[in-house]
C-alpha cells in the first residue's frame, strides 16, 4: 500500500508516520502519490458500526472495502482492555475521517488530543489534498499495554500494511505496491483516561520497517 504523506507529512512522522504499504513511497510524493498514514485498522468488515454507547462513543461506519484484524486477545484486566478497545476505534476513526475527507472529523478528536490531535490531522489533510482515501485489509498485532496509573496508559503495537492501500477518488485507481520490510510498522502511543473514561491518545510515534514487526 502507498499511504500518502511522504514530504509534507514527513516532517511530523515522528508521531505519525504515513506509510508506503509495501514497501511504498513514503520519501516521495508524485502528485497525487500518498506516502502512507499509519493509522490503523478490526477484522471485521466494517459497513457494520463498530462503536460503543457508552461515554458517547461516537458511531464508526467505514466502507466494506476497508477491513481490520486485531490479532490482540483480551488480557483479563478491565483497565488495559479498555485502552485495547478505544486503540481499535481511534485507529478507525482516522480512516474515517479520510473518508469523509474532513482534517477536522468528530470522531477522531474524540480520541486523540494535543500533539497527536495535530499530527493526525496533518495526516488527513494530505490525502484530502490529494484527493485519496484508504482501501483494504489492515492487520494489528504484538500489542503491549502498561497502565501506569488510574489515568496514564502506553500501548505499543505492530501494523500490517501488506494489503493495505491508497484508492483516488477521482479515478477510482488503487495504487498497489510490493510488500517489502517497509509494509510494517511499530507503533508507540502514550494515552490518559479522560473524564468521560476513554483513553484518549496525547502522542503517538512510528517506525517504519521495524524489525520487532517483521513476520
Amino acid at each position: 500500500m502507498t499511504r500518502l504523506l511522504t514530504t509534507a507529512v514527513a516532517t511530523t512522522t515522528a508521531a505519525l508516520l504515513l506509510t508506503g504499504c509495501g514497501g511504498g513511497d513514503t520519501g516521495s510524493k508524485d502528485n497525487d502519490n500518498i506516502a502512507g498514514a499509519d493509522t490503523g485498522k478490526s477484522a471485521s468488515p466494517s459497513p457494520s458500526p463498530t462503536a460503543s454507547a457508552t461515554a458517547g462513543r461516537p458511531k464508526i461506519e467505514l466502507p466494506a472495502d476497508l477491513t481490520y484484524t486485531f490479532d490482540w486477545p483480551k488480557t483479563g484486566d478491565k483497565d488495559k482492555d479498555a485502552v485495547l478497545s478505544d486503540s481499535e476505534q481511534s485507529i478507525k476513526a482516522v480512516d474515517l475521517a479520510i473518508v469523509h475527507q474532513n482534517p477536522l472529523d468528530k470522531a477522531y478528536r474524540f480520541y486523540y488530543e494535543g500533539e497527536a490531535a495535530a499530527q493526525t490531522q496533518q495526516f488527513i489533510e494530505a490525502y484530502k489534498k490529494a484527493k485519496a482515501r484508504t482501501t483494504g485489509a489492515y492487520r494489528y498485532y504484538g500489542a503491549v499495554v502498561d497502565v501506569s496509573s488510574p489515568s496514564s496508559a502506553s500501548l505499543v503495537y505492530c501494523e500490517d500494511q501488506g494489503k493495505a492501500y491508497d484508492l483516488y477518488l477521482k479515478t477510482k485507481k488503487v495504487d498497489k505496491t510490493p510488500v517489502t520490510k517497509n509494509s510494517y510498522v511499530l507503533y508507540s502511543s502514550r494515552l490518559h483516561r479522560n473524564d468521560n473514561g476513554v483513553w484518549v491518545i496525547e502522542k503517538l510515534i512510528s517506525q517504519r520497517g521495524s524489525s520487532k514487526c517483521q513476520p
